[in-house]
């Protein structure tokens, strides 16, 4: 039975929405979704760019700013084939083994933008209360194996996961509710008792996302703490503006995710158009903003992008 269930789900083919009551606007709405792709592609290639090119931000602070447009762009990318698909009308067919894979890739990039987001958090917490010994703590062997540990610490805990959903029979509706494949949104099609895939999950968003999020909010008790001790107010102003950037990515991740979870969980009876817009939401927004926030906060990144985009550079480019 076991072999006849994983040959049924691998043969499998699902069908994507797009965004129901609007199919004849399709090639419109993928505009500004097209726009948005550029952008925060473009975005995040400028602040890698940067932080490569230039020496003075060959700092910790800057190595984890390129982690996470690097996530930022892992995170956006995989849903942006099938989601063009369906927008332009050329197919809104999906197979399973490329729904699992595709699963599979926004789940761990997820994951793993969470966990960069602990380690700037960490990056902050020892510069302001540590200052002394930044540079000693957080050499480049120990932040290339934080990203490491990072990106691993979110893809193996989903492995169980997946392969557990391979051997799943659909016989119910094969009709997904989004523009790509999301584990949870992919169970409630299963002719099976999934509650080891719904038990699982929720322990390792817990174990994720939620250790994650209480350690970003330790880290900031501490840096508090150690602000407060500050004597002067612009002292303690220019310590908090350090993290400003990195609490509205924290904000801009964390949010729509929230939001995400609770309307599949407790809201499954909303309209279609909520869930597929927090949906989007959530993998389009990081990459566009996270590159425009730390343009403007953060001054040495303000300043790379203006001479890179000085007249002066680009008429020298052109001769």
């Amino acid at each position: 039975m076991a072999t006849s269930n994983y040959s049924s789900s691998l043969s499998s083919t699902f069908y994507l929405t797009g965004i129901p009551g609007y199919e004849e606007f399709h090639h419109w709405i993928s505009i500004p979704f097209c726009l948005l792709y550029l952008v925060g592609i473009m975005g995040n290639c400028i602040i890698l760019h940067i932080v490569r090119t230039d020496p003075r931000l060959h700092e910790p602070m800057y190595y984890f700013l390129a982690m996470l447009s690097l996530t930022d762009m892992g995170m956006s990318l995989p849903p942006v084939i099938s989601l063009f698909r369906v927008l332009w009308s050329i197919s809104r067919e999906i197979q399973f083994n490329i729904c699992v894979v595709q699963m599979f890739l926004i789940h761990t990039f997820s994951f793993t933008e969470s966990s960069v987001l602990l380690a700037m958090a960490l990056d902050r917490y020892i510069a302001i209360c540590h200052p002394l010994r930044y540079a000693t703590i957080l050499t480049p062997k120990l932040i290339a194996k934080i990203g490491i540990a990072a990106l691993l610490r979110s893809a193996i805990p989903l492995i169980p996961l997946l392969v557990h959903l391979t051997f799943f029979r659909f016989c119910h509706s094969h009709v997904l509710s989004h523009s790509y494949c999301l584990h949870q949104d992919i169970i409630r099609l299963a002719c099976a008792d999934t509650k080891f895939n719904v038990i699982y999950g929720l322990v390792v968003i817990t174990m994720l996302w939620g250790l994650d999020s209480l350690g970003i909010l330790v880290s900031y008790a501490f840096i508090l703490h150690s602000v407060l001790r500050i004597a002067s107010r612009e002292g303690r102003l220019k310590a908090l503006n350090t993290c400003a950037s990195h609490i509205c990515a924290v904000l801009i991740l964390y949010v729509p995710m929230i939001g995400l979870s609770i309307v599949h969980r407790f809201a499954k009876q909303s309209s279609p158009f909520i869930h597929i817009l927090m949906a989007h939401i959530y993998l389009m927004l990081p990459p566009v903003i996270n590159p425009i926030i730390y343009s403007v906060r953060t001054k040495q990144i303000r300043q790379g992008v203006l001479l890179l985009f000085s007249p002066t550079k680009i008429s020298s480019t052109l001769m």
